[in-house]
Parts: structure tokens; C-alpha cells; sequence
């Protein structure tokens, strides 16, 4: 193994020297870049053979990771290649992890804080990001479409901390999603039958709950005339339809201007002719805009971080009073009551395994309860019994969408027997939301 690393150590230094002679950039032409390795893989060979140098071993694996050093991402570069790791973290330069189907794992990779620190900024290279001390965070989309999250000392206690999110290609569709037990069929069917009639829908759930990979998988049902338009704070979604305008959000410059933030971005959004509108996830402000876009009638998705469906509907009512002292829950709350039709909550069990843990609809009611507190009336639709997502019986109490696309959502969700009586009490379901909050504009 010692003989492997030096002999590779050698070849790859041997490429970076003729890559400075001759000047090439094996970015924009990787081909030079295995010319160059396969060239000096056959010289060191044949010195090898003489006697002069120790054993190459096996040429293919060595071709393979002088690449990777050279154009790829090093020793974490077969994690990048594996479609089972999910998220590749580093906490420290001996210290890597990653997770493979929801489980993590720590790997036999030891690297330097100069290994981590070249490898970030080649990570950097096409994002047109930084990270500095000025700006000691950093998220980014990599040209494979993973998400890439920075943090530097001293923000951190002494090492780099980064991030890799990959996104599974290999998800792309409700029907892959009840492949692997996330969804029941019924559930799958009713979610397309609900994107189909224009449903505006919140998805909920933990971190790496499954919350982008859902919204990407009910889009792939949209209809393939939609013109749908995402915006994120950096590129997640990766959508199969044929008209699509993703953007992402823009951080400052040195001088600390040119800044675009995700609410100027659902603003724009509206302006190019959108039939469906995509926030990645609502986190702060921008949750008041996406509210008025979606209370006009276009059709809507997001996400949010949230521990159940129901608090996602109360989340939603009090992110937009962060929007300053003039915004208040007398308008948020009915807002978020009429303009929402679905909440799909996803969680991910102790085995690693995501899915979809309930689905509520709104009934656009709001009714005061004790302390003057205004509750929004909801249905539940979907719940988990027995570990199966199963109907409850209960139908949406506003089915004008589903009719006017010709939908029978009753098809669906009452083609079972009846509840029983007690279980009736917990379909229809409200809950607070704050009056009020201190906020700041």
C-alpha cells in the first residue's frame, strides 16, 4: 500500500509539473489530463521494470486516482462516484464521514488541512463563490448538482467543516418513490392527482427527510405544458420537465454589494410567465411573498423545516412577521389558511429509510380559540398505522381544483370502509399560532 502512495504521489506531481510547462488548464480540457497520466503511467512502467522504481501495481486503479487528484475530488472522489452515499461531511482533516442509505459511516480517508483546503476551492472553481475570513460560509450547487456547504475558522474551533449533499438521479418520480416504501400507491396517485389539479403544497419535514427529492418526484407529474419556474437559495431541484427556469439566490461581493436574495427572486419569478411556482424552502421573510404569489391563484410548492404537518402550517404563519412590524397574524394567518391546499410531511426513521408520514388539507377556516388565538381548521388525509400510510377516510374540504381537472378525489380516499367513530375526532384537527412577535424589518 506504501509503495501504491508514493508511486502515485510521484506520478501526479510528474503531471503537475508538465501541466505548469505546458501551460494547460485540465479543467477545460480533461482529455489532456488523461493523456498527460496515461504518458507518465507508461514511463514510470517502464523504469519500474528496470529495476529503478518500486511496483505500480494495478495501472487501471493508479490511471483512476491521479485523475481524481488532478481533475476530480481526490481521496473523496469514489464517494462522489458511489450512487449509495448520499452526503459526504469532513470535520476535520482525519475525520470524514458519509452517509449511505440514511446511515452514517466514518471512512479510511486521512488528508491535510492543505488537501481540504485545495480540494474546496476546486469544489469553488465553477460556482463563482467564495470563502474567506470576510466570509467565513459559503453554499454553492458542484456541476453534478450536489450542494456543497463551507464553514471556516474561527467560526469553527480549528479545522474546516464541509458539507456534500448529493441528490439521487435515480429518484425521479412518485412511482420510484413507492418502489422503496416512501409512498403507498394510493398515496402516490392521490399526490399526482393533486398536482394535476393545481394544488399548492407544502412539504415538511426534518433535514434530509426526503423534502427535495418529494417535490422533484410530484413535479415529474405535472403536465408536460407546464412552464414551471424554481428559485433556491443554490440549486437543488433537478427537474426532468421540458419547460423549466431555475434560479438561485446571489451572495455579496467584496464590496458587499450585488447581493440577490430569495424573496427578489420569487418576485422576478412572477414576471416570467410562471403556470407553477417552486420555492426550495421558506426559511425566513421570503415566506410573505410566496404566501401573495400563491393567495393569486398560481400554482405553488415548497418546503420547510418542520416537525410535523401541523407545525408546518404554523411555521408558515409566523415566518412572514419577520417581514417587519407592519406584517401581523390577522393577515398571515387567513392568508396561509386559503392560499395552502396540502401539507405532505416526510421523516426519516432510525433505519435510514425516508417517507411520507402524513398528508393534511387546510379547509380555509380560521376560528378563534382560547385567548383570542386564531387556529386553522385542517383535515387529515393520510396517516401512518401500523407503518403503512394509509386514508383516514376524510375527503379536502375544497375540491373545485380536483373537479375542474376532472378528478374524483372521494375515488381515492373513500374506496376503503368508514372510520370508526373514535378515530373521526382526530381527521379534523387546529392548532394556535401567535398573535404576534417581535421582529425587526
Amino acid at each position: 500500500m506504501a509503495r501504491m502512495l508514493t508511486a502515485h504521489a510521484a506520478i501526479t506531481d510528474r503531471v503537475r509539473e508538465r501541466v505548469r510547462a505546458e501551460r494547460l488548464d485540465l479543467t477545460t480540457d480533461p482529455e489532456a489530463a488523461e493523456r498527460l497520466v496515461r504518458d507518465e503511467l507508461r514511463i514510470y512502467a517502464e523504469r519500474s521494470l528496470a529495476g529503478s522504481l518500486p511496483s505500480l501495481g494495478d495501472e487501471q486503479a493508479a490511471l483512476g486516482r491521479v485523475l481524481a487528484e488532478l481533475t476530480g475530488y481526490g481521496p473523496l472522489q469514489p464517494y462522489f462516484d458511489d450512487a449509495e452515499v448520499e452526503e459526504i461531511w469532513i470535520n476535520a482533516p482525519d475525520a470524514v464521514f458519509i452517509a449511505r442509505a440514511g446511515v452514517t459511516e466514518r471512512v479510511d480517508v486521512h488528508l491535510t488541512n492543505e488537501h481540504v483546503r485545495t480540494l474546496v476551492e476546486r469544489m469553488l472553481q465553477s460556482t463563482g463563490r467564495r470563502v474567506d475570513l470576510s466570509s467565513p460560509f459559503v453554499d454553492a450547487s458542484l456541476p453534478d448538482g450536489s450542494r456543497l456547504h463551507v464553514v471556516i475558522p474561527d467560526v469553527t474551533r480549528q479545522h474546516w467543516a464541509v458539507n456534500v449533499r448529493k441528490f439521487s438521479q435515480r429518484i425521479r418520480s412518485l412511482a420510484r418513490l413507492v418502489e422503496l416504501g416512501s409512498l403507498t400507491p394510493l398515496a402516490a396517485e392521490f399526490l399526482r392527482m393533486s398536482v394535476l389539479a393545481g394544488c399548492n403544497i407544502l412539504v415538511s419535514g426534518a433535514t434530509h427527510s426526503g423534502k427535495t427529492t418529494l417535490l422533484g418526484s410530484m413535479l415529474s407529474s405535472a403536465r408536460p405544458a407546464d412552464r414551471i419556474v424554481t428559485v433556491e437559495e443554490t440549486f437543488e431541484l433537478d427537474l426532468t420537465a421540458g419547460d423549466v427556469v431555475a434560479m438561485q439566490c446571489r451572495t455579496p461581493n467584496l464590496e458587499g454589494t450585488g447581493e440577490i436574495s430569495l424573496r427578489r427572486l420569487i418576485k422576478e419569478a412572477l414576471r416570467m410567465r410562471p403556470d407553477r411556482l417552486v420555492v426550495g424552502e421558506v426559511r425566513e421573510a421570503e415566506s410573505l411573498d410566496l404566501l401573495i404569489a400563491l393567495n393569486s391563484g398560481l400554482p405553488g410548492m415548497c418546503s420547510i423545516h418542520a416537525n410535523s404537518a401541523r407545525d408546518a402550517l404554523v411555521k408558515l404563519s409566523t415566518l412572514p412577521l419577520l417581514a417587519g412590524r407592519n406584517i401581523d397574524s390577522a393577515f398571515v394567518v387567513p392568508t396561509v389558511a386559503s392560499a395552502i391546499d396540502l401539507v405532505v410531511h416526510c421523516e426519516i426513521v432510525r433505519s435510514g429509510a425516508r417517507r411520507v408520514a402524513e398528508i393534511v388539507a387546510p379547509t380555509g377556516r380560521v376560528v378563534m380559540g382560547e385567548g383570542a388565538a386564531a387556529n386553522i381548521e385542517a383535515e387529515t388525509l393520510f396517516v401512518l398505522r401500523a407503518g403503512e400510510l394509509v386514508p383516514t377516510g376524510a375527503l379536502p374540504a375544497r375540491r373545485e381544483g380536483f373537479e375542474a381537472a376532472g378528478f374524483d378525489p372521494g375515488i381515492l380516499l373513500q374506496g376503503i370502509p368508514r372510520r370508526k367513530q373514535s378515530d373521526q375526532g382526530a381527521s379534523s384537527a387546529s392548532w394556535s399560532v401567535p398573535q404576534s412577535a417581535e421582529t425587526s424589518a
